[in-house]
């Protein structure tokens, strides 16, 4: 029953992160140039049905990365045999959650601009310079929320893999990749500060790491679920 019960956590978390990676980069594809800016245009408002659906896909990728922690956690629970191991799987669980919240920030954002739009649409001349300023706040709102959940991802990916590296749940050299991009990708978010451009391509090599980590690692989990987790003398002699 117990090896039952982790094969479907397996199976679910592979295809949560399956479907919060494929809803982002919808996100993504839904915006494309309107959201590539710093501000708002009449365009947004001309084309509010594919913003709308850029936020909906943006609002199921903060849901699915919520799913992640709660299939995860009775997992690295049942591994945690220390206090500091519990910390880091509450402190994950957590992390998602405040991520996925954070994404909902971003989302509402976004919902902002359609509206400032069509005002600006509107308006025409008159009163445009005082609606772009509160639309470049709001799309400052949208980006940065952005990047700060991608933060919180960041760190609690790091948490992730240093408790599956520990547990050997998963191989560990599949751990140790998402150590090493977990911090790449954090770096890419917070180069936005200097370029702007969240999707620039100094921040996309960064992103692509991590990017092929979790589908790697969730496609594992798909096709062969958890390793029995390392025996505590195991773990400690190494």
């Amino acid at each position: 029953m117990r090896i039952r019960s982790e094969r479907t956590s397996a199976i679910s978390v592979g295809v949560l992160y399956i479907a919060a990676t494929v809803a982002g980069v919808l996100s993504m594809v839904a915006g494309g140039s309107l959201l590539g800016g710093s501000g708002i245009s009449a365009d947004i408002a001309a084309n509010e049905t594919q913003v709308m659906v850029a936020a909906f896909f943006l609002l199921a990728m903060a849901v699915t990365v919520a799913g992640v922690a709660f299939m995860m956690y009775p997992i690295l629970m049942q591994d945690a045999d220390s206090k500091v191991k519990e910390g880091l799987s509450l402190w994950y669980v957590g992390s998602r959650i405040t991520e996925g919240a954070i994404f909902v920030v971003a989302v509402l954002g976004l919902l902002s601009l359609i509206a400032l739009s069509k005002e600006l649409a509107s308006e025409g001349g008159s009163g445009a310079s005082g609606l772009q300023a509160v639309g470049s706040v709001m799309w400052n709102v949208y980006s940065w929320a952005s990047i700060l959940a991608q933060t919180v991802f960041c760190v609690g990916a790091m948490m992730l893999y240093y408790l599956l590296y520990i547990s050997r749940r998963v191989p560990r050299w599949l751990s140790i990749w998402g150590l090493i991009a977990a911090p790449l990708m954090l770096i890419a978010g917070l180069s936005f500060a200097v370029t702007g451009d969240p999707n620039s391509t100094f921040s996309s090599v960064l992103y692509a790491p991590l990017g092929l980590q979790e589908m790697v690692f969730a496609v594992w989990l798909i096709a062969r679920g958890f390793n029995p987790p390392a025996k505590r003398g195991l773990e400690v002699a190494q």
